[in-house]
């Protein structure tokens, strides 16, 4: 089997992560929110998850929203400093798991996915340290994520170096998240998206969260090269331009997709056989297909 393209740094990525994490004032509000979102979710499932993994979370807020009595949580942190205090703790490669086969009936995976360069091997690896009838809950960065800085960024880039590089991660996509579950063996896979917008002063305000949130561009092709200050104060001016509300400040979009799977058991629903149906499609419409 070939190995999955080389997108992100990851060593890069922990490092900015573990800068982030140790900041005075690191900027947690997708993490918090995500968190709370996770809470309200998992409320409305009528079963205990009495063993469940933190998947490589790079914030403590979602461990936190995992605690329960009677439940044993490992949190399996990408850096140290994401530890935080709840749990089993221990650092580990979210690409990588060091778990045995069924060792848990729950496993959430919240805000990291997006820089996996093997996310279908990720689901697999999940999917096989699920117990029968246990779920996968994931939250990734959606695509119309900075929808806005990444228009701005590659308009500025042209304008003066002639050609746009690579800046800004790409970021999952909501219809093809179901059919990397199902890839991966999981039953009765759920896909939605909950997007919202922030606002800020400028767009260096909105690039300093970023930077205290460990979001900051780890791509393997450039990430280590400093953007110029003309294309910053150009893609700045066409921000202000294009994204700026009458009282002058800048909306950001910001996209989180949902993915839930379940690993498979007896009890589960099944789809029905094709041509088991009891009645017409056309008898339920009382044969009005000729208004549409």
């Amino acid at each position: 089997m070939s190995n999955p393209p080389l997108i992100f740094d990851r060593a890069l990525w922990r490092k900015r992560l573990t800068r982030a994490l140790r900041a005075e004032n690191p900027c947690d509000f997708v993490a918090t929110r995500v968190a709370e979102d996770l809470a309200f979710r998992l409320s409305t499932v009528s079963r205990p998850f009495p063993r469940a993994l933190d998947l490589g979370s790079p914030h403590p807020a979602i461990a936190q929203a995992l605690a329960a009595p009677g439940r044993l949580l490992v949190r399996a942190a990408p850096v140290e400093a994401a530890l935080g205090e709840e749990g089993l703790r221990l650092v580990a490669d979210d690409e990588a798991l060091p778990f045995a086969p069924q060792s848990f009936d729950l496993v959430v995976s919240a805000l990291n996915l997006q820089f996996a360069n093997d996310v279908p091997g990720v689901f697999a690896q999940a999917r096989r340290a699920l117990a029968p009838d246990g779920l996968l809950l994931a939250a990734l960065v959606g695509g119309q994520t900075l929808a806005e800085l990444r228009a701005c960024l590659a308009q500025a880039q042209e304008e003066i170096e002639g050609g746009a590089s690579p800046r800004v991660a790409p970021f999952a996509d909501l219809r093809d998240l179901g059919g990397l579950l199902q890839r991966a063996g999981l039953a009765l896979p759920v896909t939605d998206c909950d997007a919202f917008t922030v606002r800020y002063r400028d767009v260096f305000g909105l690039m300093r969260d970023l930077r205290f949130m460990g979001a900051t561009n780890v791509l393997a092709a450039g990430a280590r090269r400093p953007l110029r200050r003309d294309v910053l104060l150009r893609m700045a001016a066409i921000y202000a331009e294009k994204f700026a509300d009458p009282d002058g400040k800048i909306r950001a979009s910001f996209e989180i997709i949902w993915a839930s799977g379940w690993a498979p058991h007896e009890s589960q629903q099944k789809p029905l056989a094709p041509g088991s149906a009891q009645a017409k499609l056309s008898d339920a419409l009382g044969d009005k297909s000729g208004d549409f």
